[in-house]
């Protein structure tokens, strides 16, 4: 029988559990993307509390393209001195820790202004209203290339492994979504066209990093779009062609913040979600297990994942390997060394999502506590 305690590994990376800390756009980079005490001290404190391997905050590949506030950075190599200071910590507190990164695309927010934001095609996102114009065959090869460069560079800062965020209404998310991906040539159309541009970054990506460093992706198992978006069957389709290309490991996830659904709380983006109880924890179980099934590489379940037992059943029964919190973290960072001692204990996390709207992502009950305790 498997054990969430087990010791395992991903490629050539050793977990000593099967936690994962979620990537959080924790937005307490400074202004250029570069590393800050207290961001830092925020993985300082993941790492003592027992989490196996941590995901950091999306980084960005380009530094003309920044889709967020005071989110990590990874565009040059100004940054591989800090990071490689900061892994070392990281590692000598007995965690893994793991970059991502992103190019928004028109999720982007942050000094828009007159910029060019490259999409698939010529758009506007429903809620950002930011426009997107669509990318020549030239700056896709360029995108290509920057991200090749920014795994490069996350190899070279110490971190264990590189993740590719593919979910979430991102660039690579919108080429993926017939809503979004309205192209004609070879990088819209059928999946295996639309899912061209992550099949050419993954594979620049491995030249570079070679073929001993993990290369993850967090990718949608849809996107909840009424009529149009990227369906189960299509998704399935990228992730086995990635495992057959050689990726690591695959993080399920779901959604898309630009989308109706989430203007109308109807339950469509995995931020939208409450978990109420357990039967409607792990809320992309149900595709996390037929890919499970249907892959010989490691699934990881990211989305409402609260209870030992649950979790347990799903890696014993659904082949689902590894099972990622972030906003039970974000409450209690040392929640897996809790679990290690209790493991009926239950998480202090409501999903109540109100720490999305908190400076620093903190979990607004600490900060009621605090209130009181200063009163």
């Amino acid at each position: 029988m498997k054990s969430l305690w087990d010791k395992t590994n991903i490629g050539k990376m050793k977990l000593k559990n099967r936690f994962f800390r979620g990537a959080l756009w924790e937005e307490l980079a400074d202004e250029k993307g570069h590393l800050t005490p207290e961001l830092s001290s925020i993985y300082e404190e993941l790492a003592k509390g027992g989490v196996g391997t941590i995901i950091t905050g999306y980084a960005f590949v380009t530094e003309d393209e920044q889709p967020n506030p005071r989110m990590m950075g990874i565009y040059n190599d100004s940054f591989i001195k800090e990071y490689k200071e900061f892994t070392n910590k990281i590692h000598d507190l007995g965690a893994n820790i793991i970059m991502q990164i992103v190019y928004g695309g028109f999720m982007t927010t942050f000094n828009v202004g007159e910029r060019t934001i490259w999409g698939p095609s010529t758009m506007q996102n429903e809620v950002t209203k930011t426009w997107a114009k669509e990318m020549t065959k030239d700056e896709i090869k360029y995108l290509v290339n920057a991200y090749s460069e920014a795994a490069r560079r996350v190899k070279e800062s110490g971190f264990d492994g590189v993740e590719i965020h593919g979910g979430h209404g991102y660039l690579l998310s919108q080429f993926l979504s017939p809503y979004y991906n309205k192209r004609t040539d070879e990088y819209g159309g059928n999946i295996e066209n639309r899912g061209r541009i992550i099949f050419e970054i993954f594979q620049a990506m491995r030249e570079k990093v070679g073929n001993d460093f993990p290369i993850l992706i967090k990718l949608n198992s849809s996107d909840y779009i009424k009529e149009g978006g990227l369906n189960k069957e299509e998704s399935l389709y990228v992730a086995k062609k990635l495992a057959d290309l050689g990726i690591d490991a695959i993080e399920v996830t779901g959604g898309n913040e630009s989308i109706q659904e989430v203007l109308d709380n109807n339950m469509g983006a995995a931020r939208t979600k409450v978990v109420i109880s357990k039967e409607r924890e792990s809320y992309f179980k149900d595709y996390a297990t037929e890919l499970a099934a249907n892959i010989d590489i490691p699934v990881i379940l990211i989305g409402g994942n609260r209870h030992l037992d649950v979790m347990e059943d799903l890696l014993n029964n659904e082949n689902i390997e590894y099972f990622t919190l972030s906003r039970p973290l974000t409450a209690e960072p040392d929640l897996i060394n809790k679990w290690a001692t209790d493991n009926l204990k239950n998480p202090k996390c409501v999903s109540c999502n109100q720490c999305y709207n908190t400076p620093g992502k903190r979990c607004i009950l600490n900060i009621r506590e605090a209130e009181k305790k200063n009163k």
